[in-house]
């Protein structure tokens, strides 16, 4: 930018104002003036020499902004080609993969509890209305390259952080290697995904007898249609390090499919050295779990080994299931007394009340119930009613251990309203023979009555 102002000639000013003086004038007001216009002259060559000096900078700034601008042209665009590096699909979660191997998808679940339980007024145990918030996880799984794969997992319910699944895999043709934590094959029901159970909570013996997840290494061959699992375990990730427990954990199933008629069959063995000084306990609450009353109890027991067999068959043929499984339970080196044996059964049958929905069975556990009507289609979902006898006895007479026996009648509405969302409705009345708690006549046989309800998601 150019100033509009200009130098301003200094000879003619001094001209004019030599000849406006008068002729009469003192030599001593002749030199005053010429001082005045010698000190103005000062100024105005001041005034000049600011003028250039701006001048020169805007020229300067001109010339800057000009370089600036041709160097910014000279960078190409950046050129979208078709064969972008990542590529990204939406289903119930963003699942991200790069062109080199790598993927990405996280995936989560939301499952909120409610209910009553409602025990003998004489025993004066709590029970009545409860809510809990049963399951809150975030986790993520994917592929690396070299045949690869990983899953993580964490559990944010009761306000407290726990690792649940934490897993490196190999696949290499039908064989998987794994090693971190996960569930270490015992039972289809615990290995059924709490997305996709019949009731509420798991079948009574899961819980009673500690089927948890384990860090340690595993195999497993599945072809066809049959499936073998087996790994060497440590403890839970949150025991360690501080805890010498190691197990020996396998499982086979056969799972054909006849006609219109998908079978499954199935065993698991257990084997676990609990280490020195161990104790266990065998507990377990009436069906729902926002309840912290457990009517049957072994208290604590010194141990030295478990060593468990399992057996279990399902059935599915259109909207009709079938679910049933056995486990037993060998307690050894007890210090004061003999081995202890302790069982668990369920028996379930399972119909859906709707149009073309049927459960759904995929490699030695259930999985996924999809509508074949959803809401969001204009459809009412998929409704399934469920009926299961649950038994589980912790006496052991001859061992000297009394924990009880529950046996319990249960039934289960589930709305399946989308793929992703579904509500629960179970009912339980549970009997119970030498419970823990005594009635005041001194009785310890007596019967509870328990409502769950549950709302869930997961993505």
């Amino acid at each position: 930018m150019r100033h509009s102002m200009r130098a301003v000639p200094l000879l003619p000013l001094a001209a004019i104002a030599c000849l406006s003086t008068p002729a009469h004038a003192q030599d001593s007001d002749v030199e005053a003036l010429r001082a005045q216009i010698a000190e103005l002259t000062a100024q105005l060559e001041a005034v000049n020499a600011r003028l250039d000096e701006m001048e020169s900078a805007d020229e300067r700034n001109a010339a800057a902004a000009a370089e600036a601008q041709a160097a910014a042209d000279a960078i190409p665009a950046p050129v979208v080609t078709a064969d972008t590096p990542v590529e990204i699909s939406m289903g119930a979660a963003a699942d991200i993969e790069s062109a080199d191997g790598f993927s990405f998808k996280p995936f989560g679940r939301l499952m909120l509890d409610s209910g009553w339980t409602f025990l003998p007024d004489e025993l004066g145990r709590s029970d009545g209305f409860d809510v809990r918030a049963r399951r809150v996880r975030l986790g993520a799984q994917g592929d690396i390259p070299g045949g690869f794969g990983y899953k993580m997992e964490l559990e944010f319910g009761g306000n407290e952080v726990e690792i649940t699944d934490a897993l490196l895999e190999y696949e290499t043709g039908d064989v998987t290697l794994s090693v971190g934590q996960f569930n270490n094959f015992q039972s289809m029901e615990e290995l059924t995904s709490s997305r996709f159970t019949s009731f509420i909570e798991r079948a009574a013996f899961t819980d009673a007898f500690g089927f948890i997840r384990r860090t340690g290494i595993a195999v497993e061959y599945g072809s066809g249609d049959v499936l073998l699992q087996g790994g060497l375990f440590s403890d839970n990730i949150g025991d360690l390090p501080g805890s010498d427990r190691m197990s020996v954990d396998g499982r086979a199933a056969y799972f054909p499919q006849i006609g219109d008629t998908q079978l499954h069959f199935g065993g698991s063995i257990h084997y676990a050295d609990l280490g020195d000084g161990a104790t266990v306990r065998y507990r377990q609450r009436p069906l729902v779990s926002f309840t912290s009353e457990r009517l049957i109890n072994t208290d604590r027991i010194d141990a030295g080994s478990e060593f468990d067999i399992g057996l279990e068959f399902a059935a599915v043929r259109g909207p009709l299931h079938v679910h049933a499984e056995g486990y037993r339970r060998e307690l050894g080196g007890l210090v004061t007394m003999d081995d202890a044996t302790f069982h668990g059964a369920f028996a379930e049958v399972g119909l859906f009340l709707t149009p073309d929905d049927s459960r759904t069975y995929r490699v030695g556990r259930f999985n996924r119930t999809r509508p074949a009507r959803t809401v969001d289609e204009g459809g009412i979902g998929a409704v399934q009613l469920n009926l299961r006898y649950d038994f589980l006895e912790l006496n052991d007479a001859d061992a000297g251990i009394i924990g009880g026996t529950q046996n319990g009648l249960f039934g289960s509405l589930i709305w399946t309203t989308t793929d992703y969302t579904r509500f629960m409705l179970n009912y339980g009345h549970l009997g119970y023979d030498d419970a823990v708690f005594a009635l005041p006549d001194g009785s310890r046989d007596y019967s509870v009555d328990v409502i769950g309800m549950r709302a869930e998601f997961d993505f």
